[in-house]
């Protein structure tokens, strides 16, 4: 837990990143590999990350 110190925030900084992008990194990978079969349900996936990221990057981006 040395990215924890008192001093040294840049590990919680790392966990707000990640938690911001790599979810709809993810659902924009699981869209593109069921688009050939599901279009609308691809469309929603896509739909779905555009939105958590916006979120994401608004309120997290905010606090951090």
């Amino acid at each position: 837990m040395i990215l924890l110190e008192v001093g040294n925030l840049d590990g919680l900084v790392i966990i707000f990143v990640s938690i911001m992008v790599i979810p709809p990194i993810i659902l924009t990978i699981i869209g593109f590999s069921i688009r050939k079969n599901y279009k609308k349900g691809a469309l929603v996936l896509y739909i779905l990350a555009a939105i958590y990221l916006l979120i994401g990057l608004g309120i997290c981006g905010a606090i951090s």
